[in-house]
């Protein structure tokens, strides 16, 4: 394939999503473990239940990478929240971003709050850290 092809980004009607689910499942489980903020099986559920968005960069053969989006309402306005999110080719669909923030606009939020790994402070253009998030593990008794 040729790297520099380029991916559209695909929202999955909520009334499709079971079909896609198994293809976008690996991919979600990646993000979910590798940053340990979502469990999958909370994301999954939030997907196939209609409360959360699934997101597709479609190569017009392949998934190049998926993210879940959750509206939720804040003290500020409503939030879009990208709860996962993890692909191949990042160079090829971070672009896409740009079509969650233009959802978000639409459904009135006031901003767009990604749930991630700090390294993606480096190619977000436009994002920053706002608070930090810190773990103390501790024994199980």
């Amino acid at each position: 394939m040729n790297v520099r092809q380029s991916c559209s980004l695909v929202c999955v009607p909520p009334e499709q999503v079971r079909t896609v689910w198994p293809h976008a499942r690996p991919l979600l489980w990646a993000a979910c473990r590798r940053t340990t903020l979502n469990a999958l099986a909370d994301v999954e559920a939030d997907i196939l239940s209609g409360r959360s968005l699934l997101w597709l960069a479609w190569d017009g053969r392949t998934i190049q990478a998926a993210a879940a989006t959750v509206l939720i309402n804040s003290d500020i306005g409503k939030v879009c929240v990208i709860t996962a999110c993890c692909g191949t080719g990042v160079k090829r669909w971070l672009p896409l971003l740009d079509g969650i923030e233009s959802y978000a606009r639409d459904e009135g939020c006031a901003r767009v709050r990604i749930y991630g790994r700090k390294g993606w402070l480096r190619v977000l253009d436009g994002y920053r850290a706002k608070h930090i998030i810190m773990d103390k593990e501790i024994a199980v008794s």
